[in-house]
């Protein structure tokens, strides 16, 4: 039936190169392309050179729609023959594969119309259907090679028509694609440095490992030493020791309990005594950097108020027979009265109220 079926191999050169694109959704294209145009043998028509220029819309990335125009300006058959411009107005629908990747096959199917203007004679316009195929391969994102091959049947002859044709395909607008998401590996779990004495600061930075539980320390995790005394907090029974005083184990003040019996009510000190003094002032110069606190204390008998003044009275009266008897400096010694509120004793017992009237050096020796 056909004068001549033309072999459509311009697809081939649509495999080489590389492209970095895809159908676009909400695109519109722009199509020049040339080819051929096989005629009817009953249209006495060579074949012939073709131009065609098309407009689309990419509906998504699988579907579209195309109006399409094409010219011919073929040869009649023979010299008796006469040639005609040969037009067709077509709207397509387009349906992608592989619309994600660069080399996109499609199916084509459409209706419109066939114009034949001979030279000689009136126009010739029929009712067009086609159907075909063809192939887009994306050199980047706005330019396309494309091919395309249709099979036309027009009405009411009906007369068969092979176009085919090869250009370029030019994409504007649409939706950029989405960049492939990218995994994102996940943090690693931070490692906690361990704090093996549980006081607060990390092994890495603990200078003073295995603290007891519950022990206040500083930012390196040494237990604090509040006052200064060389006895740690969690171990100091007398805190806020002013600074210099020697202390024994616990923190405490040490102390040397003079044996001097105060009589009654009196702050006196006998001769006979001088010898527990001397005790004290040899306690003291063994530790010259140290400041000596004196202590007086009473009994319980007569109202608080006056054995509070009867006990500074008893520690100022010790100071001052270290002083003139043994010569120590004054400002090493301070003389304090602590009245009946330290007793060591029972009160109620004669025994006891004489150990309650006592002094006590503070001089750095233990008892």
């Amino acid at each position: 039936m056909f004068k001549r079926i033309s072999i459509i191999s311009l697809l081939a050169l649509l495999l080489a190169g590389p492209s970095w694109a895809e159908i676009k959704p909400g695109a519109f294209t722009l199509s020049p392309m040339f080819g051929g145009h096989v005629f009817d043998n009953e249209q006495d028509l060579n074949d012939s050179h073709l131009f065609s220029i098309g407009l689309g819309y990419n509906l998504t990335k699988k579907a579209a729609l195309e109006a399409v125009y094409t010219q011919a300006n073929a040869d009649g058959d023979t010299p008796a023959d006469i040639d005609a411009k040969v037009r067709t107005f077509k709207l397509d629908a387009l349906y992608h594969f592989m619309a994600d990747n660069d080399l996109v096959p499609y199916l084509a199917i459409g209706f419109g119309e066939i114009n034949l203007n001979p030279e000689v004679g009136g126009n010739k316009r029929h009712l067009l259907g086609n159907i075909g195929g063809g192939i887009k391969y994306f050199l980047n994102e706005a330019i396309a090679l494309r091919a395309d091959a249709r099979y036309l049947l027009d009405f009411p002859e009906p007369e068969e028509n092979i176009i085919y044709s090869a250009g370029l395909l030019f994409q504007f607008g649409g939706a950029t694609p989405a960049p492939a998401p990218v995994a994102i590996e996940p943090a690693p779990t931070p490692v906690m440095p361990k704090d093996s004495d549980g006081d607060g600061v990390t092994d890495d930075l603990d200078q003073c490992p295995n603290t007891p539980k519950g022990a206040p320390v500083d930012s390196v995790g040494c237990p604090l030493d509040s006052d200064g005394d060389g006895v740690y907090d969690y171990l100091d029974k007398c805190p806020g020791t002013p600074k210099g005083v020697s202390v024994d184990s616990v923190g405490c003040p040490t102390k040397l309990t003079l044996q001097i019996n105060f009589g009654h009510d009196s702050d006196k000190i006998g001769p006979a005594y001088d010898g527990e003094i001397a005790k004290a002032a040899q306690c003291i110069n063994e530790f010259p950097g140290n400041l000596v606190f004196i202590d007086g204390h009473t009994d319980s008998q007569g109202p608080a108020e006056y054995n509070q003044q009867l006990s500074e009275r008893r520690a100022t009266a010790v100071k001052n027979r270290l002083v003139e008897k043994f010569d120590i400096p004054a400002r090493r010694l301070t003389a304090r009265g602590f009245g009946e509120s330290k007793p060591v004793a029972d009160n109620k017992t004669k025994e006891g109220r004489s150990q309650n009237r006592r002094v006590e050096v503070a001089c750095g020796a233990t008892e």
